[in-house]
């Protein structure tokens, strides 16, 4: 079983991603996402974002 979290990405550097998840920040890896933006959504997974996702999949309000 894979366990994911939502988070909200805050900012870029490179090949990492600074994300926001429930009020907790940490970087992760962004290699695996082409075209991340500062308000993306991802699934986090062992500190790589593996997948972008929507606000409504993040259970955020848009």
């Amino acid at each position: 079983m894979c366990v994911g979290l939502s988070a909200k990405v805050v900012a870029i550097n490179k090949d990492m991603a600074l994300v926001d998840a429930s009020g907790a920040r940490r970087e992760v890896s962004a290699e695996l996402l082409d075209d991340l933006e500062p308000g993306d959504y991802v699934m986090v997974h062992a500190g790589v974002a593996i997948a972008k996702i929507t606000a409504d999949e993040a259970g955020e309000e848009a």
